[in-house]
């Protein structure tokens, strides 16, 4: 019998005391998102539920298609009701969220379920939310994380964290948007009476880059540029990241991501740069620097090609009206 055709498999990582209300009301909504979907002539996503056994491999759970060959493109962390999951706890699940963070599956996070994220060591340099209460716990176990406890969900390509108890209707949005397409998210939200626009956004058009084309080599550069977008990375450092020669490196990023590296560093500063324009009152050439342009008018250029509306005009439709602390 053949595998039923989906448009990507969610993966949700169990473990004890995990918050299940979270695991069966995601899998719900994920499940609601897949009929619209497919009466949409789309196709579903499958959602499965993974927990460590005996030997410390990780299992698809019995009620959870067992027998599907994929892998999940995206793993949702859930959060914990109880104490906090300490580090020696945390290192086996760690461990496979870095195996699969290798092999292309985004991550995400909800509540709690941050520090195991940031048991990875992913989340260094970069920016990350978690439930407000836990914020001193966590700034003194992961220092290096760009922790934001005002934001309800931060996403950042390919690690996806949301803060409070209830966020993870925000970031199954956030999913359904990234998987199933805007359409299908606005529909879902108004079957959940879901603000389809989310708590603390007003748009769902971060740039949300291939990654489970299956080139290990081009990942690995794609996760480097991730983690240092807004510094200059040309294109013979990537090739080197890469391990292979410049011109077999174009052909396959081009091949795996559907864009040249110059297309695709761009659209991540110009990512960071809406987040910027939408939460900070930095000047448009402020924000050009941090993103990493020192000529702004190019950067102004970029920006209303990639977007279609200068930066000014971005940020007089979606400014939050607030300042928030945001690594650059």
């Amino acid at each position: 019998m053949a595998e039923e055709k989906v448009a990507a498999e969610i993966g949700l990582m169990l473990y004890d005391d995990c918050q299940r209300c979270m695991v069966l009301g995601i899998t719900d909504l994920f499940a609601v998102a897949s009929q619209y979907a497919v009466e949409r002539g789309g196709l579903p996503v499958r959602v499965s539920h993974w927990r460590m056994d005996g030997g410390g491999d990780f299992v698809r759970c019995h009620d959870s298609h067992p027998d599907a060959k994929s892998e999940p493109a995206v793993i949702i962390v859930p959060g914990r009701l109880g104490a906090l999951v300490g580090p020696e706890e945390a290192a086996p699940y760690a461990r496979w969220l870095l195996n699969r963070h290798a092999h292309g599956a985004t991550l995400a996070s909800s509540c709690g379920g941050a520090f195991l994220l940031a048991a990875t060591g992913l989340l260094a340099g970069r920016p990350a939310t978690t439930h407000w209460m836990f914020a001193d716990a966590f700034r003194t176990r992961f220092p290096a994380v760009a922790l934001d406890t005002d934001r309800m969900v931060i996403e950042d390509g390919d690690l996806i964290t949301a803060g409070g108890l209830m966020a993870w209707t925000d970031l199954a949005m956030r999913i359904v948007h990234r998987l199933l397409g805007p359409t299908i998210m606005v529909e879902t939200g108004k079957f959940f009476l879901i603000d389809p626009a989310g708590r603390e956004q007003k748009h769902y058009s971060s740039f949300a880059p291939k990654l489970t084309h299956g080139d290990e080599a081009i990942l690995k550069v794609q996760h480097m540029l991730q983690a240092r977008a807004g510094r200059p990375v040309s294109v013979a450092d990537m090739g080197g990241e890469a391990g292979l020669e410049e011109r077999t490196f174009l052909r396959r990023f081009k091949a795996a991501t559907g864009m040249k590296p110059i297309e695709y560093v761009q659209n991540l500063r110009v990512g960071k740069a809406r987040e910027l324009l939408e939460f900070t009152r930095r000047s448009v050439d402020q924000i050009a620097w941090s993103v990493g342009y020192e000529d702004a008018t190019a950067f102004r250029r970029v920006f209303q090609r990639v977007v279609g509306l200068s930066p000014g005009e971005y940020r007089l439709r979606f400014s939050s009206g607030t300042e928030l602390p945001i690594a650059a």
